[in-house]
């Protein structure tokens, strides 16, 4: 990797994002020192521009960040570090230097199910359910669809909210494995409804 540290003399701004979460925890700097240090430890380490001196995120409080990529800008000057933070990020105490809560979006994790089952897919590993649904072919995947659906239905009309969202979540299961089947994703289904929400969107 190919990092510009003369435009800021010597210095790259480093933006730190919860690998899990994607959400962003703070804004640090380093120099050539400090991000091979961060490579070497696998710690995001900065460099501290009041104490003149290299600081790994969580040496005093034990809340390191635990680096899994680093990925350089287009200008190669500006670092995004993606990381599993051990603990609250911020000084004061706080998930994030804004006062944020590190919380994921439960949908954000249809992306990392459907990576999953493409891993399934691919690797079809002995003893897995989704693998045998894999093996089942086209047809039982798609009676699988319909059957939690009905089941769905059911809970919706006479049964509580807590088994309408067990059904639900075995349909929405059975639908990606379909989906992946056929070469698709979650996210193409979240396509066609983004399309269908634009003013001008006509049915097919």
């Amino acid at each position: 990797m190919t990092i510009d540290f003369k435009k800021m003399d010597g210095l790259v701004p480093a933006i730190v994002q919860d690998a899990q979460t994607k959400n962003v925890l703070m804004l640090g700097f380093m120099n050539e020192e400090a991000y091979q240090k961060t490579v070497e430890t696998g710690k995001v380490t900065f460099w501290s521009r009041s104490r003149k001196a290299l600081w790994t995120k969580g040496e005093t409080s034990g809340n390191f960040l635990n680096v899994v990529e680093i990925l350089n800008d287009c200008d190669n000057d500006t670092l995004l570090i993606k990381a599993n933070p051990v603990g609250p990020v911020c000084h004061t105490g706080a998930d994030t230097c804004w006062n944020e809560q590190n919380t994921m979006n439960p949908l954000l994790f249809l992306s990392d199910l459907s990576d999953f089952i493409e891993k399934r897919h691919k690797e079809m590993p002995e003893g897995s359910y989704t693998t045998s649904l894999f093996r089942d072919g086209l047809n039982r995947m798609a009676q699988k669809v319909g059957e939690e659906a009905l089941e769905l239905v059911i809970e919706a009309t006479n049964g509580t909210n807590e088994r309408l969202i067990y059904e639900g979540s075995d349909m929405l299961y059975h639908l990606i494995v379909l989906l992946t089947s056929k070469g698709l994703r979650i996210e193409d289904m979240a396509k066609e409804l983004m399309e269908r929400h634009n003013p001008g969107w006509k049915k097919h």
